[in-house]
């Protein structure tokens, strides 16, 4: 069965989405999801299904929809694509906590950002379903308008790294 890791959108951020990890590791137990492994408390969750990725995605939305009142958002990558997207994020010379992949349930269009207004100097780069993005100030202090991120959930480089790492040990049989 493949491995797929879930980003849940607006879980447990700013006071909104409260989801106790043991609640998110019992709903997709309840889906009938195996090996599940949660990671740190911002919506990340790890796990085997034997379905197609948009279904499985589908599944987990609406049954966090009926918990929390409200469909969070869920974005599913396997281990490679996180793997892929820590060895192509662009800003070499950036901490890795201060570049967020912000992960998209489709493509971008090409003009995303068109409309970005970066007073800190942020700098972002589109690439498919992502966005990186660069705060030099970090992401708590920045002024960064770009609407292309609102229907995503963002991750620093770090927990990506962190991610792809458990999704491997899980393939490995670990």
């Amino acid at each position: 069965m493949p491995v797929y890791v879930a980003l849940l959108r607006a879980i447990n951020v700013g006071g909104t989405g409260k989801l106790p990890i043991t609640e998110l590791k019992a709903v997709c137990e309840g889906l009938g999801f195996s090996d599940v492994k949660t990671y740190i408390q911002s919506g990340n969750v790890l796990f085997r299904a034997d379905a197609a990725e948009a279904e499985v995605e589908q599944k987990l939305d609406d049954a966090l929809g009926k918990l929390l009142g409200k469909k969070p958002g869920v974005m599913l990558r396997s281990r490679k694509e996180l793997e892929a997207i820590a060895a192509n994020a662009p800003f070499p010379d950036a901490k890795p906590n201060y570049l967020l992949v912000s992960f998209l349930p489709e493509a971008a269009p090409g003009d995303a950002l068109d409309k970005m207004v970066a007073p800190d100097g942020e700098e972002a780069v589109l690439a498919g379903r992502e966005i990186y993005v660069h705060f030099p100030i970090g992401s708590g202090q920045s002024k960064l308008k770009l609407p292309a991120l609102k229907p995503g959930t963002a991750r620093n480089l770090n927990t990506v790294r962190k991610l792809a790492e458990m999704a491997a040990a899980m393939e490995d049989g670990g």
